[in-house]
């Protein structure tokens, strides 16, 4: 009896949209110049209060700086193509104003300093998953490394991220490519101003420095699978508190890895990935600038790009497929 290797194998789960129609609607919003020019914004906030300094006073304002940045960022333009861009909607749409140079974003993009723009949220308990990504400097293209392997010119920056399930990122930090996840997790962290129950994180973060700094905002759930060769470091009979991370040692030892994924409910740690993957696919994975500083002002930009977008709308999908059967 010939017996297929492919009986009962388990298909890829597909996925149909409840809101198809509204997402739908979302998606063209997300190219729509009303969502990413205010008008009462730009008429009102456009050029900068005088400082009070000695010397030249800038002519626009912090605000007018990242609009301009912004939408070169929603639309893939380097900074002479986002002036030249801006320049053509602006008289399309009647707008006399005038438009930053190239020469005065770049300088002004490492000056500016703001925060991830996020919800209130003030009355949740909030699940936060924390993550890094590398995005690219400068380098070859995949296809010669896969060809001929990286060289040293291949420079990389890390960007750490604290996302909710929903997909909103609430915090992120720029750093790197040298520095580990644990070294930034209290940044992280520190970002959120509202209640943190649950933190989620891959074995990167398993260092007592993250687990201190848990315990430091009270966060009661601290889901970090420990290393292989962990051990227990305040057995039951000490009369110091109970580590946290001893707890999912023992619950790990007395059914296993798997098995505690599923009932802390780890896997919720894939909705990082999910960001990571909506952030490279939507902004892209290199930086278009050089300095440090203007690269973080640039991640700052992207990420409150991706939460006005998900405050748009996102996809309500539900599984349609589990185990298929082939017949051989």
């Amino acid at each position: 009896m010939t017996i297929n290797k492919n009986q009962n194998k388990k298909a890829k789960t597909k996925y149909h949209l409840k809101n198809w129609k509204e997402y739908n609607e979302n998606l063209k919003q997300r190219g729509s110049l009303e969502v990413w020019l205010d008008e009462d914004v730009l008429l009102s906030d456009w050029f900068s209060e005088p400082s009070g300094k000695p010397g030249v006073q800038p002519i626009y304002s912090d605000t007018a700086i990242r609009i301009v940045l912004q939408f070169g960022q929603v639309f893939h333009q380097k900074l002479r193509q986002t002036e030249g861009l801006l320049q053509s909607v602006f008289k399309q749409l009647g707008v006399k104003l005038p438009i930053p140079d190239y020469s005065t974003l770049s300088r002004r993009c490492g000056q500016l300093i703001f925060s991830v723009p996020k919800k209130s949220r003030k009355k949740e308990k909030l699940i936060v998953v924390v993550d890094s990504t590398g995005v690219k400097v400068y380098g070859e293209g995949e296809w010669k490394v896969r060809q001929h392997g990286a060289s040293k010119r291949r420079t990389w920056r890390k960007a750490h991220l604290a996302v909710l399930p929903d997909g909103e990122i609430r915090a992120a930090e720029l750093t790197g490519n040298d520095i580990a996840d644990g070294d930034v997790f209290k940044k992280l962290i520190d970002q959120e101003e509202n209640e943190i129950e649950t933190v989620v994180g891959d074995g990167g973060y398993d260092k007592e420095k993250v687990y201190q700094a848990c315990l430091a905002k009270k966060i009661k759930n601290i889901l970090i699978p420990p290393q292989k060769n962990a051990r227990i470091r305040q057995h039951g009979n000490s009369s110091l508190p109970s580590h946290p991370r001893d707890a999912n040692l023992r619950q790990i030892r007395k059914t296993s890895l798997k098995k505690w994924k599923e009932q802390t409910e780890f896997h919720v740690r894939s909705l990082a990935e999910t960001a990571m993957f909506r952030f490279k696919t939507i902004i892209g994975d290199k930086f278009k600038f050089r300095k440090f500083k203007n690269q973080r002002t640039e991640l700052m930009i992207s990420i409150s790009i991706l939460n006005r977008m998900l405050q748009l709308g996102m996809p309500d999908s539900y599984a349609v497929t589990g185990f298929v059967k082939y017949l051989g």
